[in-house]
């Protein structure tokens, strides 16, 4: 494991309640704050999915000087976003062909290849070694089967679960909605000691849905050691929030995306999704728990310790997509261990990750109702009053972006006219809602990065505003299936609507992203900067426009370097940390997606990254083909360390 920076903090008994009024048990200690932040062995850096790197070597005096050390291809199938992970003296990636290649870390050539067939997850893989170092284990899925792989050789270890596989599946509880494809994700999950802990998909995209558990399994022997039920049993705790006819058919409450824990505090912090169906919750009356909530659980037995919604009853797919961020601030005259989660409505909620207090006031504000037949809209959501939004959080007819087709400005404002658009948690509606910064919006996964030194927090984020229109589903498979209907309550679908223009630009004006950074001591903006170009733009001369929907996420230094990548303008930057000024960046031929890695091999300091493809809602533009999928890696030149 990276073994916080050191800070003095307070102890704290058992059975403190939190903001939302349950009472959670909790450790009896804080944490130490101890972590050295020096390795980069599992996704996000470590456990603690900080994407910080205490290296110094490269610096804001050479990091002009960074060239390509090597690179290696991962072949044809989809471009990497996936996180590298080095551990072991060895680096391992994702093929195109979805396979995990070892590889050397300082030169890029492959040691061994795996000889699976399927799908693995798709940003990052977990390391574990015994605490003797004589056996060294990878964990992952590979469709929608937990595997345990020999991390020397490549090979599959049979003795893990019934013949070397561990479904899924087989932890549901009785009477959950079918779940006929394997339970695959993209999110790698976490080891903690000698547990993997893995958060289930919402295993289908429709009202019947299976519950998107918690599980967790013996690193060894792939048997399972507890369940948290994200929907919550009849009799267990936030069984009230929903209705108790057809419980065990309610599904999503997905943590789809990464998770952190604690290792010191064996705590972890697992941020949720939302409730199936995504925009329509007639049938899903109440506040839904745990959906839209930041869990901390305990990650030995998985007891809750406490949580906080952030959404109630969602109806708009704001999942939370980001994995919770730890750090001490020092705050009236005491260092706070703090855990920070960024949402896609572009708020930054904050909280003393023992006991789940907020750490500036969260205000239950009016939102408006829904007019959509047999739907029961919350009549409040929280609103945090520190840190401020990162993201704009409306979307006006002074808001069209001027760079479209003429037809299509006046197109969005006829649309405006008509639509409901009522501000952040306007429901979705018959005639059509906008939701701005849209559930493509805000943060996402891997785009925070926090740098524990200075109490810094960056939010790499997108604006894309969504057309939300409801349609009724009116076939009888479609009533059959959906959990609790009936009367006024009947099925609804919407389509996905990112309201893309003729020239693929979204319908929002310039910035379309931005890097923003945080001083977590006061909550307060440092800066909030346009995050890259579009390509698109920047052939006419005009700059300042952010990259459209980038998916490169931040990495900080103790050097004070922030990594950024940009898909739009196929740009990897260096930039300082405390101003956001661009001191060092790189032409790539691909788009890039994802987060890169910091280590060092043999005192040398090294820092890959995923290129490939065109990125998200690309942009029409003159770019040249996209290169082919690989993995770059850039060191200063040799002897000028």
């Amino acid at each position: 494991m990276r073994p916080l920076i050191p800070a003095s903090m307070m102890l704290l008994a058992a059975g403190c309640a939190n903001a939302q009024g349950e009472v959670a048990s909790a450790s009896t200690a804080a944490p130490k704050g101890n972590f050295d932040f020096k390795g980069w062995d599992s996704y996000l850096g470590g456990s603690d999915s900080s994407q910080f790197s205490a290296l110094t070597q490269v610096n804001k005096d050479n990091v002009d000087q960074l060239q390509v050390a090597w690179t290696f291809e991962t072949g044809d199938g989809q471009p990497p976003h996936f996180n590298p992970t080095v551990a072991g003296g060895r680096m391992y990636v994702l093929t195109g062909d979805s396979k995990i290649a070892a590889l050397d870390p300082a030169t890029g050539r492959e040691i061994w290849r795996s000889d699976n067939s399927g799908r693995l997850s798709g940003r990052g893989i977990n390391y574990w070694s015994s605490p003797d170092g004589s056996e060294e284990r990878l964990l992952l899925l590979n469709d929608g089967v937990l595997r345990a792989m020999d991390a020397k050789t490549g090979q599959f270890i049979d003795s893990f679960g019934t013949d070397g596989k561990v479904d899924l599946r087989d932890a549901l509880p009785e009477g959950h909605a079918p779940t006929p494809r394997p339970l695959m994700t993209d999110n790698p999950g976490r080891i903690y000691k000698d547990t993997m802990i893995v958060s289930l998909p919402a295993g289908a995209y429709d009202f019947a849905s299976s519950p998107a558990d918690i599980q967790a399994y013996d690193v060894r022997t792939g048997k399972l050691k507890w369940v948290f039920h994200t929907v919550p049993r009849i009799g267990e705790f936030g069984s009230d929030t929903w209705p108790e006819k057809d419980r065990e058919k309610f599904g999503g409450v997905h943590n789809w995306s990464e998770f952190t824990v604690d290792p010191e505090l064996g705590i972890a912090y697992i941020p949720t999704g939302t409730a199936r169906y995504d925009f329509y919750g007639g049938n899903r009356e109440g506040n839904n728990l745990f959906a839209n909530s930041l869990i901390a659980l305990d990650a030995n037995t998985g007891k809750r310790i406490w949580h906080y919604q952030l959404v109630h009853h969602d109806l708009w797919d704001f999942d939370l997509p980001n994995a919770p961020k730890l750090m001490t601030i020092h705050k009236d005259g005491k260092d706070i261990p703090v855990v920070i989660q960024a949402t896609k409505q572009g708020f930054v909620f904050v909280f003393n990750r023992l006991t789940g207090e907020p750490i500036w006031p969260i205000e239950e504000r009016p939102v408006p109702a829904s007019d959509v037949p047999g739907e029961k809209a919350s009549p409040t959501q929280p609103f945090p009053t520190l840190p401020e939004p990162f993201a704009r959080q409306s979307f006006t007819a002074n808001d069209i972006n001027p760079y479209l087709p003429k037809e299509d400005q006046e197109k969005l404002r006829e649309g405006l006219k008509t639509w409901r658009n009522e501000g952040l948690f306007t429901p979705p509606s018959l005639v059509g809602s906008i939701s701005m910064p849209g559930h493509n919006g805000g943060a996402n996964f891997g785009t925070t990065a926090v740098d524990p030194l200075n109490q810094r927090f960056f939010v790499v984020s997108r604006e894309i505003p969504v057309l939300i229109k409801l349609n009724p589903d009116k076939r009888p498979e479609a009533l059959e299936a959906m959990p609790n209907g009936g009367g006024d309550v009947t099925p609804y679908k919407s389509p996905v609507n990112f309201l893309l223009q003729s020239n693929g630009m979204v319908a929002v004006k310039p910035p379309f992203s931005f890097l923003t950074a945080y001083d977590m001591n006061t909550g307060k903006i440092l800066y909030r900067i346009a995050d890259g170009e579009s390509a698109a733009l920047l052939a006419k001369g005009i700059t300042g426009t952010g990259s459209q929907a980038p998916r490169g996420g931040p990495v900080a230094t103790a050097s004070g370097l922030l990594f950024v990548g940009t898909a739009g303008d196929r740009t990897f930057r260096a930039r300082d940390s405390a101003t956001g000024k661009v001191l060092w960046e790189y032409k790539l031929d691909a788009a890039t997606e994802g987060v890169p890695a910091v280590y060092e091999v043999d005192g040398r300091e090294y820092i890959t990254l995923p290129v490939g493809g065109d990125g998200l809602f690309a942009q029409q533009s003159d770019q040249p083909k996209p290169g082919p999928g690989k993995y770059v890696t850039f060191a200063l030149p040799k002897g000028s360390q």
